[in-house]
């Protein structure tokens, strides 16, 4: 570390802070032609300079680490995959550009992304559904554009969450009476009436009406489901304005995806309401992340407890980065969440040995996998099945895989890591999915790569059927 040159990352890190070069120098103890040379690679970054930064602003070291662009660099990878941009570019080549400009590459990748929609929605509307830009005959969704905004800011929301945080000290809040805590704020302050019925039907969960300033609450939901119903209609009351600011500033492309992201971002202020930052990450430091200890002591959903872990990125106070994901048995991704270098791929599919779907085949047993990616990073990732079961005779229930995942590095603060191999070197090689996974050898493999062209021979058999010329 002694000279790395990463220019970028320090003028990243100073713009989001606010921060003049006069103001940072003088912070730093350097002067300004000094930073303004380091963050145009004139000069390295020592290690005394890095320390001060990382103290500064609240940031670990590996912050600077080449390798933390991973995400990135596969992101635009796959969008250079794509077959209608005619384009051959070299993994090198995409790494040198995210390491000198990762707004630009960010701006191209949010930019081949809008293009996609675009084609999606004119593909649907001449019914040629299976040309959306990625080859891979899906048409993009408002959820998936929702799911994005919060993908490309890894999950953490700081105005809202600190609002949040602000609001249950402003409360007081307990932990064993929320929902008295909660109502008594909605009743007291905004004026809501709040009923629990059994007549609202199967779909409905919970209904409010801001004319009559009435909530109405299906009675079957668990105690920790009514709660989080509360919190969430709480943010609307609470922090309407800074939710529509924040939608504003998504950039959204219709009103289905505008009304999607303000309900993501209550119920992001919903789960920081009921968890909030300071307290919870310090529990979960102390439990080592213990997600069904945790789930016990704030007596809510294992969901729940994994989504908000998924959310301990303030930069003064981190927790582990870990990337979170929700899927059913037909491998559908409901949810999808990362903090880390690992890549979900936009053109569908996943990998078939990632053990988030041999949970299915051990309900509510916790699975923990070291995995490997095609670039040679190693993830720890811990799976569990849950269920939520029907109100009725009759009726069907639901059970999703949640996977919760780390890297490498970071495995020996978790529980799940006692007694494992670290070193990565039993860790099973797992892609993003067919269509963008390089590795030739899988005999797995479902679909060529995108953007490869075949190497077949009538007189050769593989283990893979989709083997790529070099």
């Amino acid at each position: 570390m002694s000279k790395t040159f990463v220019g970028a990352r320090v003028r990243q890190l100073r713009n989001e802070r606010g921060y003049s070069q006069a103001a940072l120098a003088q912070r730093l103890q350097i002067s300004p032609s000094y930073l303004n040379q380091i963050e145009h690679d004139v000069r390295p970054l020592t290690v005394p300079v890095l320390l001060r930064i990382t103290e500064a602003f609240g940031v670990d070291a590996t912050f600077f680490a080449s390798e933390d662009d991973t995400r990135l660099v596969a992101e635009l990878r796959e969008a250079t995959l794509d077959r209608d941009l005619g384009v051959d570019v070299d993994v090198s080549e995409i790494a040198d550009l995210v390491a000198a400009h990762p707004s630009l590459a960010k701006a191209m990748v949010n930019l081949h992304r809008r293009y996609r929609i675009t084609t999606a929605q004119l593909a649907a509307a001449t019914e040629d559904r299976f040309n959306d830009g990625s080859g891979s005959g899906a048409i993009t969704m408002p959820h998936e554009e929702v799911r994005d905004y919060f993908y490309q800011r890894q999950n953490y929301l700081h105005e809202l969450d600190t609002a949040a945080e602000d609001l249950t000290n402003r409360m007081r809040m307990h932990r064993g009476d929320l929902a008295g805590d909660l109502a008594r704020r909605l009743s007291e302050v905004h004026g809501v009436l709040i009923t629990r019925r059994i007549d609202l039907g199967d779909n409905l969960l919970h209904r409010y009406d801001p004319d009559t300033r009435t909530l109405e609450i299906n009675g079957n939901l668990s105690a920790g489901q009514q709660v989080f119903k509360l919190a969430t209609e709480l943010a609307y009351l609470e922090h309407g304005q800074l939710i529509d600011t924040l939608v504003a500033d998504g950039g959204f492309t219709s009103d289905e995806s505008r009304t999607l992201a303000r309900l993501g971002l209550a119920n992001y202020f919903a789960a920081a309401t009921l968890l909030p930052y300071r307290q919870f990450h310090d529990v979960a430091e102390n439990f080592r992340y213990d997600v069904e200890r945790l789930s016990a002591f704030y007596q809510v959903s294992y969901e729940t407890i994994c989504h908000r872990l998924s959310t301990l990125q303030r930069p003064s106070m981190r927790g582990v980065p870990f990337s979170f994901v929700r899927v059913d048995r037909a491998g559908n991704m409901s949810k999808r969440q990362s903090a880390t270098g690992f890549h979900f791929s936009s053109a569908g599919g996943t990998c078939p040995l990632w053990n988030v779907y041999e949970t299915f085949a051990n309900p509510g047993k916790i699975l923990v996998q070291i995995a490997q990616m095609p670039d040679g990073r190693n993830y720890m990732w811990v799976a569990r099945t849950i269920e939520r079961r029907a109100s009725r005779y009759g009726q069907p229930g639901k059970t999703f895989a949640i996977g919760l995942g780390c890297e490498i590095r970071h495995a020996h603060r978790l529980v799940y890591s006692e007694g494992l191999d670290l070193s990565g070197d039993v860790a099973t090689p797992i892609g993003a999915g067919c269509r963008v996974c390089e590795r030739d050898n899988c005999a797995q493999r479902a679909f060529p790569a995108l953007g490869r062209a075949l190497d077949l021979d009538a007189h050769r058999s593989t283990v893979s059927p989709y083997l790529v010329r070099p």
